[in-house]
């Protein structure tokens, strides 16, 4: 069974399936393709969060929160500005022309779920960074976001940030809930069309 599988046996997802994204112009506007375990969770989940904890980033979300282009302006900004400002990169940011890309964040933490991209590397390669928000500490995990997630879920994830949400919840059974849910109407925006670069 795979891990897609796994994940939707456990935490089943919306009733009615989400808003379809038009991936071409998403990957155009981000000027970068997206891993496919990133995408089955979008067309499957659609915006919205798991176990009240993560957020999952959607291209063109009609909630800002949750709009992945409009996060990964706003993260880029912020990054780089902590590190001009002379906080220390993560390893795995030394190398020239390697950058993150946000594709989740944690309910009411600041903290945010990174892809690692290299240079010349697939987007099925990219592997997870998770990056404290609101102190300097980054975290490596040599796997895709659907595994990461998944492990979260599941407890077996090897963390130090996630480790506390089931030794203290343990929840009986996991869920997600949409943005629309969450957030309600209030939040909402039309959905506006990919920004272009």
């Amino acid at each position: 069974m795979t891990a897609f599988n796994d994940l939707v046996r456990l935490c089943p997802p919306p009733a009615g399936p989400p808003p379809a994204v038009d991936w071409a112009t998403a990957e155009r506007a981000l000027g970068s393709a997206l891993p496919a375990d990133y995408k089955q969770l979008v067309e499957t989940y659609g915006d919205g969060i798991f176990d009240e904890t993560i957020w999952l980033l959607v291209p063109g979300s009609a909630y800002d929160d949750c709009d992945l282009h409009a996060r990964a302006a706003e993260r880029e900004e912020i990054l780089a500005g902590l590190w001009d400002a002379g906080e220390e990169k993560p390893a795995g940011l030394l190398e020239p022309g390697t950058r993150v890309l946000p594709w989740a964040f944690e309910e009411g933490t600041g903290a945010f779920l990174y892809w690692l991209v290299r240079p010349g590397q697939h987007p099925d390669e990219w592997t997870v960074l998770y990056n404290e928000g609101r102190g300097p500490l980054w975290e490596h995990h040599d796997m895709g976001c659907l595994a990461f997630l998944l492990a979260v879920l599941t407890g077996t994830a090897r963390t130090e940030y996630f480790g506390h949400l089931y030794e203290v919840l343990k929840p009986a059974e996991h869920r997600f809930a949409t943005a629309g849910d969450t957030l309600g109407a209030f939040r909402r925006r039309p959905r506006r069309p990919f920004p272009t670069t």
